[in-house]
């Protein structure tokens, strides 16, 4: 075979294959570390990341006032853990903040979002009906 002949069936194979792996939603899973979208979780969702500062500050906050049992609430770590990543990014893009000025902790009550330690604290005191 010459040449020309088997550059383009290599071509029409790649091309093949780019074909399959875009109507399949590999390239989608691959580009997005296999993390798929996750629903929305119900009530409010306080995002952290483990050995962050700020949010063990927020986390001795809720032991030393005991939030967690005045007020429902679910915590998520997202540095290590993809899925709670992709599900922050979910709820960044939902709350149309830019995603250059996300940090955690992060907290998000179903219609609100509120970054950093201070806001997070502030929203349980209130939550907690706390007089400090």
């Amino acid at each position: 075979m010459d040449k020309p002949l088997i550059i383009i069936i290599i071509i029409i194979i790649l091309v093949g294959i780019l074909f399959w792996a875009i109507q399949s939603g590999f390239l989608v899973n691959i580009f997005s570390g296999g993390v798929k979208p996750t629903s929305l979780p119900q009530g409010i969702v306080l995002f952290y990341g483990q050995g962050c500062p700020h949010c063990a500050d927020v986390d001795e906050y809720i032991k030393t006032n005991n939030i967690d049992k005045k007020v429902q609430f679910i915590k998520l770590e997202v540095w290590y853990n993809k899925s709670n990543a992709a599900l922050l990014t979910q709820i960044v893009q939902k709350c149309k903040i830019s995603s250059g000025s996300v940090g955690i902790p992060f907290l998000y009550d179903g219609k609100n979002c509120l970054i950093g330690e201070t806001d997070v604290i502030n929203f349980f005191k209130n939550a907690a009906n706390i007089k400090q």
